[in-house]
């Protein structure tokens, strides 16, 4: 069975950014776990950080069994995550756990400095997981890298405002209703994204999105990837030849 593992910084990112080709994905058959970096304590108006984390995997939890995979996070502080060395070892026990042969994680360059940290975090850890002298935890080493893949950012842009174009995405038209609850289940943000990005219909923005991605390869809604080949990382297309027709090139 395909193993596949999604990670991301806060609950919510990946049901945003790749929830769609995870429901695919665990249709045609393969194995995924989705992880959190944080727990997303931050992510309230309230002054509770440790109820609001409470609340926030939970929602993580269920959104995650909409489609049958597993939730864990890693339990890093919410906008503490850094590329050192204790998050990189902590990072890499994440992915000797989850036993994965494609790990796909957010983009290098987002919105919010999590998503940038984990980007590198997982890049890294998906190196150093099958070094058999790099210790982390219980966990044995994997047997190899596993294929890595990169998320779009938030709004399709990075930080310079210059717009990304992945190596291809994945049509996720068909899926959209599911992508749609998988998000709505985390209700718990819905005011703290009103306050903090001005954002009142946070599943509109999604969709928003879905539906620009999807314009630049000819379909209703899309989510783009882009594929991680540098020395020593697999470079053959593994995800792309899972999901098979539902993979879109050429924008």
């Amino acid at each position: 069975m395909l193993s596949i593992l999604a990670v991301q910084a806060h609950p919510d990112d990946v049901e945003t950014l790749a929830s769609g080709a995870l429901a695919i994905a665990a249709t045609a058959g393969a194995r995924v776990t989705i992880v959190t970096m944080t727990a997303g304590e931050c992510g309230t108006i309230a002054d509770n950080p440790a109820q609001t984390a409470a609340i926030r995997q939970a929602e993580a939890g269920a959104a995650a069994a909409l489609i049958g995979a597993s939730y864990r996070c890693v339990g890093l502080p919410d906008l503490g995550v850094f590329n050192d060395d204790a998050s990189r070892r902590r990072t890499t026990e994440i992915v000797r756990w989850a036993r994965p042969d494609i790990v796909i994680t957010a983009a290098p360059e987002d919105y919010h400095p999590d998503h940038d940290a984990t980007s590198v975090l997982v890049r890294d850890a998906c190196f150093a997981a099958s070094a058999p002298a790099y210790r982390t935890g219980v966990v044995e080493p994997l047997a190899s890298i596993p294929h890595l893949y990169f998320m779009d950012p938030i709004g399709l842009r990075r930080r310079d405002g210059t717009p990304v174009s992945p190596d291809f995405a994945i049509d996720v038209s068909a899926v959209m209703d599911l992508k749609r609850q998988m998000l709505e289940a985390h209700q718990s943000q819905k005011t703290w994204l009103a306050k903090q990005h001005g954002v009142t219909n946070f599943t509109a923005s999604m969709e928003a999105q879905a539906r620009r991605r999807g314009q630049d390869f000819g379909v209703a809604a899309a989510e783009g990837f882009t594929q991680y080949r540098h020395t020593p990382y697999p470079r053959t297309p593994l995800l792309q030849d899972f999901l098979g027709s539902m993979v879109l090139t050429g924008p």
